[in-house]
């Protein structure tokens, strides 16, 4: 039985986790980066344990470190208890079970809690959502989504889709996406949509493997590249129905 949730719930993954999801070299780790739709992931705090700086963007970032504890321990009840009847949809090698991934995720969620008042107040914490963001043209190198656009299908329709990623590139000279299925494990429906739309804008999307699978068949990410013009000139267009 499929995991499944009616919205997006917080619910955070470690460093090492997004090194593998996104195919992150050392070189990538010197780059500007923002992390969109990061909630409590950790990635940002060990970014800055290793003296090296992320800024994180989030609506979940409107709330106190109680109210996100609280939502956390929320998010911790359903997915787990769902996880016991669909561990035939993930891939239990580095991580060998349900338990075993309650406490990594818990680890990396508490290096959140920890390290987001401080983080916040130094502003690698941000409040905001796409399709908007409340960032300037260029102003980061490289995007990385995790487990938002795609995973949540269902929720976000094809125009959305499109419109968060023209705005990713508008903010970044590379977007790196993950994964390209939805909660119920298929490939998300809106994937060719969104690369024709981004090559109709003159850009450049294509399909890369990382080194890391969890959710069975999910071991894929997408790498969008906008042309180098500057501001905001780079505008693609929805070139298919969403049916």
């Amino acid at each position: 039985m499929a995991l499944t949730l009616n919205k997006v719930v917080p619910w955070g993954r470690s460093f090492e986790e997004y090194v593998r999801m996104f195919a992150l070299t050392p070189a990538d780790l010197e780059k500007s980066i923002l992390g969109c739709g990061d909630g409590p992931a950790s990635f940002n705090a060990e970014m800055y344990r290793r003296r090296q700086r992320a800024v994180s963007v989030d609506p979940l970032y409107r709330f106190s470190t109680g109210e996100i504890a609280g939502r956390i321990e929320e998010s911790r009840e359903v997915i787990l208890g769902q996880l016991q009847d669909a561990r035939e949809d993930y891939v239990w090698d580095v991580i060998r079970s349900p338990e075993e991934l309650g406490a990594l995720r818990m680890s990396a969620m508490r290096m959140f809690l920890n390290d987001y008042p401080g983080g916040r107040d130094e502003g690698r914490y941000i409040e905001g959502a796409l399709p908007a963001l409340p960032f300037a043209d260029r102003q980061f190198d490289l995007v990385l989504c995790s487990h938002l656009l795609f995973l949540y299908s269902e929720q976000f329709s094809l125009p959305f889709h499109v419109a968060a990623v023209l705005e990713l590139c508008r903010v970044a000279g590379e977007v790196r996406i993950f994964p390209l299925l939805t909660l119920a494990g298929d490939r998300s429906p809106w994937v060719d949509g969104v690369i024709s739309a981004v090559e109709a804008g003159g850009g450049h999307a294509g399909i890369e493997k990382v080194p890391y699978e969890f959710q069975r068949k999910g071991n894929e990410m997408m790498v969008v590249r906008s042309p180098r013009q500057g501001g905001g000139e780079f505008r693609g267009h929805l070139t298919k129905s969403p049916l």
